[in-house]
């Protein structure tokens, strides 16, 4: 594991929501990172399928660790403002955030993610996000 391998991974530890939520970091690459969730019973709303909190929450931490992973070492991150489309229903086995950095500034960067659902080999896109973080 290189540093920036473990710097992402420590920091995504210490996340007791993303814990609870199931979610595992899948990819880590300099701007870009790939957030997994199972959408578990506990997760869904009322029709069903997986609850756009959960949509949210992946896909706000993916842009936030894609940004993370081009701020200097002591630098931590977090989100200035973040907006969801929410396309399709979230149904499948897991939802998987890709999040990148569109721009990155010195004193905010611009950031989307997108969210799918996936069952089996499957994927459906259900969502886009995008918003700033700022270094703190």
């Amino acid at each position: 594991m290189n540093d920036l391998e473990s710097r992402i991974r420590t920091s995504f530890d210490r996340q007791s929501m993303m814990r609870t939520l199931g979610a595992r970091l899948a990819l880590i690459e300099p701007g870009r990172i790939a957030i997994t969730a199972p959408i578990l019973p506990t997760s869904l709303q009322q029709h069903g399928a997986g609850h756009a909190g959960l949509t949210f929450s992946i896909g706000d931490s993916a842009a936030g660790y894609a940004a993370l992973t081009l701020m200097p070492e002591a630098a931590e991150v977090m989100t200035v403002e973040m907006k969801i489309n929410l396309m399709s229903p979230a149904t499948g086995d897991q939802l998987v955030a890709e999040g990148r950095v569109i721009r990155p500034g010195r004193r905010i960067m611009v950031v989307t993610a997108d969210v799918w659902a996936e069952t089996g080999k499957t994927r459906k896109h259900v969502a886009m996000l995008q918003g700033t973080m700022i270094p703190v």
